[in-house]
């Protein structure tokens, strides 16, 4: 029997908040009805989840073998480095801004457009490296808005461990999160080099202390879509 193929469009987003356009990627199932109500899944680095993750292929499979809920997925691409780093940064200039775009311009949108359960527990974040890092600030910052968080491989660094330390509502927020035991010389943005793995330890260690519902898992690999990729049916599957 043929998988059901969802099918993927795109469309263009005015954000009045970040006073710019942008591209937005949509993923809707095969089974695709207004009758149904669906989960939502935002991907940072969206072009990056589609192309190199297969996350629509994935969501296919999952769906087809009801392993996943019904799923809408939206991939928001990054322009270039410079962008992505501006963006999806703690220290990026444009870090809150985009934070307030996605909870407070994007998930109204795709409420009113599309049949969502509107609320925390319907929709989730998923980001690699620095989209996995304003994935979880985001959550940490709306976790009414945003109920699961997935984390592959996120720059964990003090602002992060700060947000995490002084997050109160621990039991609204469902964190999945891998790391690579290869990650201890990544090459960043600026050209520099840094250890993942540790600091990616310790923010495993806080976020067990404080309480949440969490599943933390290291791989033997690199900081690569070679090992995020097949990572994603587990995360899917677990997590919607």
């Amino acid at each position: 029997m043929n998988t059901a193929k969802g099918t993927i469009t795109d469309f263009t987003f005015k954000s009045e908040v970040l006073g710019e356009d942008l591209e937005i990627l949509v993923y809707l199932p095969g089974n695709y009805s207004p009758l149904y109500k669906y989960n939502i899944l935002i991907a940072q680095d969206g072009k990056d989840y589609f192309q190199l993750g297969r996350i629509g292929r994935t969501a296919d499979e999952l769906l087809d073998a009801k392993e996943m809920e019904n799923t809408i997925i939206i991939g928001i691409p990054y322009k270039n480095v410079q962008d992505r780093r501006r963006k999806y940064h703690p220290d990026g200039e444009q870090n809150a801004a985009y934070i307030r775009f996605l909870a407070h311009e994007l998930v109204p949108y795709l409420d009113e457009k599309y049949p969502t359960y509107q609320m925390g527990m319907g929709r989730a974040l998923i980001g690699d490296s620095l989209g996995a890092t304003v994935s979880l600030l985001t959550a940490l910052q709306y976790p009414n808005t945003f109920g699961t968080v997935i984390l592959q491989s996120p720059l964990a660094n003090e602002k992060v461990m700060e947000e995490v330390k002084s997050f109160k509502d621990t039991h609204l927020l469902n964190i999945y999160h891998v790391i690579g035991t290869g990650e201890t010389t990544v090459k960043t943005t600026d050209g520099k080099e840094q250890d993942f793995l540790t600091p990616n330890r310790e923010l495993s260690q806080l976020i067990k202390e404080k309480g949440f519902p969490y599943f933390y898992d290291e791989f033997e690999g690199d900081h690569t879509w070679t090992y995020w990729q097949p990572d994603l049916k587990r995360a899917l599957k677990q997590m919607l």
